[in-house]
Parts: structure tokens; C-alpha cells; sequence
């Protein structure tokens, strides 16, 4: 008879999750101490709400005192072309390879709805579910959990899917024997680099609460430390995010700051670069599922087309997409960097109505693109 863990991991294949791994309610200290560094440090920028449920996002038990085991889903969203190519095509605006199609919110809530209602019901038992919508630290649960771990760009790497997983957290009462990975090639190896597998000792079990099945792997490499075009990385394993082009171009809601505009190049909605580089993705899959496939107006997009948007064409353009969120004014924005950085005086006149634009974001930004733009050749 197949045990509890055997018998979620088939059911979350079942419901379309591609990896799977369990693990305890619990945090490191060196995980809680990372995060309140991070925090005091400043390093989270406009995200307060970091800040604001630091104490919940730093203990399970604590967001749900009857939490008893975590599972971890993974769904692989690997692109099938190299997201750093489209940087030399500077008329062209690029989105990070988890945006160009559906949300990636609502495609995992509803796999995870399906899953944890079957484990309910098969198990009675509490359930609740969660996907980067709570104080949950998703990256080292799933890393203690066995699916991957987090390389030194604070993502999470995986040895099957590389650098490209959404992960998606079910907490229950359900007590679920110790963390253990249940899927992946050569569990219990400690790697050092992708072209150097050294085996080592059986995990102890159980493990002691909120350790890693897992170690880093990323050896000596430090490929998406050094392709950061903002220097993000205060050190390994340290990101500040006020640098980061994800954060600038998503989550940062005032002026993007003068110094941080070249290096955006034409990066219009996130980045994947310290992604994109990982030596590790060379075993990675492009994704088989529709839902992430790119969708045909967002692959190459214009920007001389895109900064035209008005509210409702934005809002239609990105429908179901993660993009919406982000609202018009801000990604008009994110656009006339671009369009700053294209050196094309040909997008003048395109830009000049943006001078007068009722969303002092966007008036700002077409100022200074503008600017840029008179400096070049025509």
C-alpha cells in the first residue's frame, strides 16, 4: 500500500503539479535571521507589507497555530527561448517569461483548490492554501522540502526544471511523517556544480525541524551575481531589492530612480537574467503547459505601440495577466525607459503627447525619455 506522501505526490501529478515534497512547520534560524536582516536593512523598499507580517512570515505556527505539515507543489514554467535574447531587439519590449501568458496566481489556486480539497476529504482534515498571497517564505519551505534549493541569486533552483518553478504551499493538520523528497533524480545528493555529483550520507530521520533536505549546489559558480545589470547582490544569497529591475519595474510604485534607467534596457515588466544564466537550466524543460505558453502579442511587443495604450486598451491587452495588476500609469512608465534607452528620435512624436499626460508617472518619464532621445543621431 502506497504511504500519505506517495499518495499526495500522485494525486498532485494527477492535478498537473510537476514536483512535490513535504515538509515541517517550521523555519531555520538561519532563515528567520536572513529575513529580519533583510528587513531591518531596508533592503525590501515600497513592500511593507514584508515589514508588516515579518512575525507570521518568519514561523508557520504562527500565521496558523494548527498547522502541522506543509506540502510544497511545483509547477515548471520553462520557456522554450532564451529570455536574454530580445535584449538586442531595443524597439521591442520585454516581459519577463512568467507574464507572457496567464496569471500564474490563478492557474496555480486552482490546481491547489484541487488538491487540497481530495486531501480533505481523504484524510479529514484542515487544509489552507497559498500562492505568493501570504507571509509564507515559499522558497525555504520548498527547499527543506526537497525540491530545490535556493542558489545564490535567492531563487529557488531545481535540478530537473533549472530556475523556472512556481511554487505553490499547502498547509494542514494532517501530521505527514518528516520531510523527504519524493521526486527528482538522485535524491540525497549533494551537488556541487551541474558537471560534479558526489553522493553523501543518508539524511538522518526525522530531520530536525526546519532543516534542509537539501544543500546549495551552486559550487564556486556565481553567474547571476555578475549578470545583474543593477548589482542587486550585496553578497551571495543577498539581494537588495530597491536595485532589483523586478522590483523596480513591479513592485515600486513612485519614479524609478535616475541611476537604475540605462541598465533597464528594454526590460518593460520584470527580469530574468540571474534566471536565465544558471548553468543548472541546461537540464531544465520548457513547459508543456498552454497556460504559460507565450501569447503572440506579448512576444514581440512594440513600444512604440505600447506606450499608446490608453486605461482600457492596457487593461484588454493584458487581460489574465499578471501585467493588469500593475495598472497603465506604471507600465507606461516601464515603457518610456525603454523607449529612453531604444535610441530611436524616430519614437518623438509618438512619445511628445505623453508630455502633457494627467499621471504625473508617465508626464515625468516621457520628460525624460524625451530627453534622451534628442541626445541621439538622427
Amino acid at each position: 500500500m502506497p504511504d500519505i506522501k506517495e499518495r499526495i505526490a500522485a494525486k498532485a501529478k494527477e492535478v498537473g503539479f510537476d514536483t512535490v515534497g513535504f515538509a515541517t512547520p517550521a523555519l531555520s534560524t538561519l532563515t528567520q535571521a536572513g529575513l529580519h536582516e533583510f528587513i531591518a536593512g531596508g533592503y525590501h523598499g515600497d513592500m511593507e507589507w514584508m515589514e508588516d507580517k515579518a512575525d507570521r512570515r518568519a514561523s508557520p505556527k504562527t500565521l496558523w497555530p494548527e498547522v502541522q505539515s506543509i506540502i510544497m507543489v511545483g509547477h515548471n514554467y520553462g520557456p522554450a527561448f532564451d529570455p536574454m535574447e530580445k535584449l538586442q531587439h531595443t524597439d521591442q519590449g520585454i516581459i519577463s517569461a512568467y507574464a507572457l501568458n496567464e496569471d500564474y496566481h490563478d492557474v496555480m489556486k486552482k490546481r491547489l483548490k484541487q488538491l487540497a480539497g481530495w486531501l480533505a476529504q481523504t484524510y479529514e482534515c484542515e487544509v489552507k492554501i497559498f500562492v505568493d498571497t501570504a507571509p509564507v517564505m515559499e522558497k525555504p519551505l520548498a527547499e527543506q522540502a526537497g525540491i530545490g534549493w535556493q542558489g545564490k541569486h535567492t531563487c529557488l533552483v531545481s535540478r530537473e526544471f533549472g530556475s523556472w518553478l512556481f511554487l505553490g504551499t499547502i498547509f494542514t493538520t494532517l501530521a505527514i511523517s518528516s520531510p523527504s523528497p519524493l521526486v527528482g533524480e538522485g535524491r540525497g545528493e549533494e551537488v556541487s556544480s551541474p558537471n560534479a555529483l558526489n553522493t553523501r550520507p543518508p539524511l538522518p530521520n526525522p530531520l530536525p525541524q526546519g532543516e534542509r533536505v537539501y544543500k546549495n549546489h551552486c559550487g564556486s559558480c556565481s553567474k547571476c551575481l555578475d549578470i545583474c545589470p543593477t548589482q542587486a547582490f550585496t553578497a551571495s544569497g543577498k539581494l537588495d531589492a530597491r536595485k532589483c529591475i523586478a522590483y523596480l519595474t513591479i513592485e515600486h510604485k513612485g519614479q524609478i530612480p535616475l541611476e537604475f534607467r540605462k541598465a533597464i534596457g528594454n526590460r518593460i515588466y520584470g527580469c530574468d537574467d540571474c534566471l536565465a544564466v544558471c548553468p543548472w537550466n541546461k537540464f531544465a524543460q520548457a513547459t508543456k503547459d498552454m497556460a504559460y505558453h507565450p501569447r503572440k502579442s506579448l512576444e514581440s511587443p512594440l513600444l512604440k505601440d505600447l506606450v499608446q495604450l490608453d486605461d482600457a486598451a492596457f487593461r484588454s491587452m493584458f487581460s489574465k495577466s499578471p501585467v493588469k495588476r500593475l495598472g497603465r500609469e506604471r507600465f507606461v512608465r516601464n515603457v518610456l525607459v525603454a523607449i529612453g534607452n531604444s535610441s530611436d528620435p524616430s519614437l518623438i512624436p509618438t512619445i511628445t503627447p505623453l508630455l502633457e499626460d494627467e499621471k504625473f508617472l508617465v508626464k515625468d518619464m516621457a520628460i525624460w525619455a524625451l530627453g534622451e532621445l534628442e541626445k541621439c543621431p538622427i
